[in-house]
């Protein structure tokens, strides 16, 4: 006898279908698995196998194939376990077949029976809704995440015997109902305020216009200047996640097993890797693909402390990122693509010893080692990076004043007003601020008068700027100009992008 089940594969942050034939023939007893399974899918026969065996029902001797369709894609992790085990009983006639074939299974099994929590359930939640299914059974520990997807009916489980009872008619599964009432998850650095940091008003206001058009940053200064504490509370002054946008970030979450029991990712990301990091945790990749730090940092902030500390090779890695807002993983066997649509902050110091160009501690460094140190940083990279800005040493003054700063709130009120003309703006381009801008968006949304083309053209003559820091001025040029509520780009919003391009003119 032949029976069905149906299940999910993981594709990069998507899941696809995954059709479980399970055949029970005449012949020395055998448990045969093909259609592309990894070594983690094969070694399900003994859990499958012991966990019928411990649930207290009987285990086919006959000869036992199982074909996971279709063929040509690669089966990876534990979550076939249990649509295998149920179609094994179906095939003995202990579930009702046609039953078990209108609902999607997903789940590791324990030798007891246990049904064991897996990654990617938000994603199959979706594959469930998309292609009709009304039941997607799945470890209780998922059921909160897959529970968003409000047009599944989420059936939690906690051993196999309840799904066999589901299946027969002899019980029923509740659908899971998530609590309206749940806190959401504290987030540390969601809660940092701009009101903590004491002086360094130019580096705010720089923050400001990055983080209102979605634009990348660079920060260079000395050790203790706040660099880190600045773009620490970065995140508290983003929009918050639109709802696509919050599938869209917690698929990749889901899928990297990083969600901490919540359903639904309602602030934007905000990932700080150390310099040390790999290539694969940096992109994405492995043995076994997942997404790396940048798809992570998607919709959100990435921040690299250091920057040149990082490995050169890593760093030059992000080109394709910083440009396409996707990084795609390409094996013999398959080719992934992950999203990874972020905003970079960088932070630096302007020499190894850290003090070059400061007034009160000399620079220990010779010629030599300041160029070394900078040069580990490519022009490619800093090219696509909008905003250059200094960040000098903190006065004493700064410090120890009593005048009040400008809170986080106040900030992000200006930045949510400017990213509502640039939503507007961009209506019928599917792109969402100005730093996604392409040249044809450009040339439509930055035109220049008389005044600013001859200021620009000065500016790029004399700093030798390539034609892709000069889309850049333009942009950042855009995101000012909205700021303050202007149509135009005037000659002040031109100078003030300018000055943005310390790196063009110190450094290279």
């Amino acid at each position: 006898m032949i029976s069905k089940t149906y299940t999910c594969s993981l594709q990069g942050v998507d899941a696809i279908l995954v059709e479980i034939e399970v055949d029970l023939s005449s012949g020395l007893p055998s448990f045969n698995m093909v259609g592309l399974p990894d070594n983690i899918v094969r070694e399900s026969k003994d859990r499958v196998k012991t966990a019928i065996h411990n649930s207290g029902y009987p285990f086919p001797r006959e000869r036992i194939t199982v074909n996971l369709a279709p063929a040509h894609i690669k089966k990876e992790g534990a979550g076939y376990d249990l649509p295998i085990a149920v179609g094994i009983l179906a095939a003995l006639g202990l579930v009702d077949p046609s039953r078990a074939q209108e609902a999607i299974l997903v789940g590791e099994l324990a030798l007891d029976g246990r049904v064991k929590p897996i990654t990617g359930c938000l994603s199959m939640a979706i594959l469930a809704r998309n292609d009709g299914y009304k039941e997607l059974l799945l470890p209780s520990e998922n059921a909160m995440e897959a529970a968003v997807i409000e047009e599944v009916a989420v059936l939690p489980v906690t051993h196999l015997s309840q799904v066999l009872e589901h299946f027969s008619a002899r019980a029923t599964i509740a659908p899971f109902v998530p609590s309206k009432d749940q806190d959401p998850p504290s987030n540390a650095i969601a809660d940092m305020d701009f009101e903590e940091v004491k002086g360094q008003e130019q580096t705010k206001r720089g923050l400001e216009v990055a983080a209102a058009g979605a634009h990348n940053l660079i920060m260079i200064g000395p050790p203790g200047a706040g660099k880190t504490m600045l773009a620490q509370r970065i995140a508290g002054i983003l929009p918050h996640l639109s709802f696509e946008e919050s599938l869209e970030t917690t698929k990749i979450f889901s899928v990297a097993g990083h969600l901490k029991n919540q359903p639904l990712m309602t602030m934007r990301p905000f990932r700080s890797p150390h310099h040390t990091i790999s290539e694969a945790g940096l992109i994405g990749g492995g043995s076994v693909p997942r997404p790396g730090e940048v798809s992570l940092a998607h919709n959100g902030v990435l921040f690299l402390d250091e920057l040149p500390e990082f490995r050169r090779n890593v760093l030059d890695l992000l080109r394709q990122p910083l440009e396409d807002g996707r990084v795609t993983i390409a094996r013999a066997a398959i080719s992934l693509t992950y999203p990874c649509r972020f905003m970079l902050i960088a932070a630096m110091n302007p020499c190894p010893c850290g003090y070059a160009g400061d007034a009160h501690r000399p620079c220990s460094c010779t010629a030599n080692q300041v160029q070394r140190y900078r040069s580990r940083i490519s022009g490619p990279i800093l090219d696509r990076i909008d905003l250059h800005i200094e960040v000098p040493a903190v006065k004493y003054q700064d410090l120890h004043t009593d005048a009040p700063s400008e809170t986080s709130q106040a900030i992000r009120a200006r930045i949510m007003a400017t990213r509502e003309i640039q939503l507007e703006r961009f209506a019928q381009d599917l792109i969402y601020s100005n730093a996604q801008m392409k040249p044809r968006h450009i040339k439509k949304h930055c035109p220049l008068d008389g005044p600013c083309k001859s200021l620009l053209e000065r500016a790029i003559n004399q700093l030798g700027l390539s034609a892709r820091a000069y889309h850049r001025i333009l942009k950042v040029s855009r995101t000012i100009a909205d700021l303050d509520g202007e149509n135009r780009i005037a000659p002040h919003h031109l100078l003030e992008a300018i000055q943005y391009r310390t790196l063009d003119r110190r450094m290279f």
